[in-house]
């Protein structure tokens, strides 16, 4: 059963406008849910705290919680965590292709440039989180092979 290219070419135009359709939904949900915490915490304080400061906050923790988790891991469960994290960063790197324009037979537009800096950016960090991540996979696993 052949399908015409055109057709495909179709399917991929729906498929990005509906991922993009989704991507914006998610984006305005979660700028919602700052813009709502902040506002809570501004008004909760009296006005003393900036939503923006609160913001900062949940930002720096993030960094410490994640931090102290990846660094309290045994090295049994290194290898999963690794096999996730890869699987996290390719999704980036598909969001980031996105954000770069990758022109799909013309079904994306080339947007503004500091968004296809940073989605450069983007792209070139997460593939060497994947490459990184596969090499110390690779190494954590040769330390559980048979010498010999």
């Amino acid at each position: 059963m052949a399908i015409d290219t055109q057709t495909l070419v179709d399917r991929a135009q729906a498929a990005a406008t509906a991922a993009r359709a989704a991507a914006d939904a998610a984006q305005s949900y979660a700028d919602q849910v700052a813009d709502t915490a902040g506002a809570a915490a501004h008004a909760a304080s009296g006005g003393a705290l900036d939503p923006f400061v609160f913001r900062l906050a949940i930002f720096v923790l993030a960094i410490f919680v994640g931090y102290y988790v990846v660094w309290s891991v045994t090295p049994a469960l290194h290898t999963p965590l690794m096999s996730v994290t890869n699987a996290i960063s390719s999704v980036i790197v598909v969001g980031a292709l996105l954000s770069v324009g990758v022109d799909a037979a013309g079904a994306m537009d080339n947007g503004p440039a500091w968004a296809r800096i940073f989605g450069f950016i983007a792209l070139v960090l997460a593939s060497v989180n994947i490459f990184g991540g596969f090499l110390v996979t690779e190494r954590m696993l040769a330390m559980y092979k048979k010498k010999g």
